[in-house]
């Protein structure tokens, strides 16, 4: 893991938000990263000072009143009770969640990627399946590419492309920003029916090149160069929808067709 990504994930992991993998990603490069374990440091001293109780002022009886009065009446519904897991189950995954942490020598054996496989198609993946989880799929909720691409404005050294493709079938539905490949990159999000396309972008002075297609998992990931910019495709749709899903943006992108 580079700084870059670090500095990503950093306040997700304070909030221990992470999965096991970039929680041990993150640990273990603050053991060798300095520079961003004192910016850790920083995090978690303003994250205790702002939680102190101190801070907390009770709201004006006249606010109560008014903002009271302006609730709508709730309707409140039993729901059944959560089945908890067994006490011994929950054990064995605490105390794997703890060796995941805190064992470098695993999290080693976990980085090495397969003889020939491609580390950024391993950190596409990553990066999907991290998007999956509840809440994290999303910074900016918008179906409108003109509202899309000016929130990336300030936060990434480019300006990435935005093309809302609903009349092909691929309605945009949102970005965020993520990290591949040691960059900040930009991350779109497009639906096909119930599936999540997300369309990773980021700059590179490499040539451009035809599509590279990766069947790993489950997923398909579909690469490309153009323009000077490096793209990456990934959904579990099938692989045909992915084709016609890159071939529409790039129509619009005019990058070399694909193999």
């Amino acid at each position: 893991m580079m700084c870059d990504d670090a500095r990503l994930l950093l306040h997700a992991y304070l909030d221990d938000e992470l999965d096991a993998a970039n929680s041990a990603a993150v640990a273990q490069h603050m053991q060798d990263c300095a520079a961003c374990t004192a910016r850790y440091g920083t995090y978690a001293t303003l994250h205790k000072a702002l939680a102190q109780p101190s801070l907390y002022r009770r709201a004006p009886e006249a606010l109560r009143e008014r903002w009271s009065a302006a609730r709508p009446a709730m309707t409140v519904t039993s729901r059944p009770p959560r089945r908890r897991a067994p006490l011994a189950f929950a054990m064995a995954a605490g105390f794997a969640g703890a060796l995941l942490v805190t064992s470098p020598a695993w999290f080693h054996v976990w980085r090495q990627p397969a003889l020939g496989d491609d580390q950024v198609v391993a950190e596409v993946i990553s990066g999907h399946v991290r998007s999956l989880q509840e809440q994290h799929l999303m910074d900016v909720v918008s179906t409108d590419q003109h509202t899309v691409k000016p929130w990336f404005e300030g936060k990434l050294d480019f300006s990435p492309r935005v093309k809302d493709l609903a009349s092909e079938g691929f309605p945009l539905v949102g970005g965020r920003l993520d990290a591949v490949d040691g960059h900040g990159v930009a991350a779109l999000i497009y639906k096909r029916r119930l599936h999540v396309i997300n369309l990773y972008q980021w700059p590179t002075e490499a040539a451009a090149t035809a599509q590279v297609q990766t069947q790993r998992h489950g997923y398909t990931v579909i690469r490309w160069r153009a323009d000077g910019m490096q793209y990456a495709a990934i959904s579990d749709v099938n692989e045909n929808d992915l084709k016609q899903f890159v071939l529409a943006f790039q129509n619009e992108v005019g990058a070399p067709s694909g193999r």
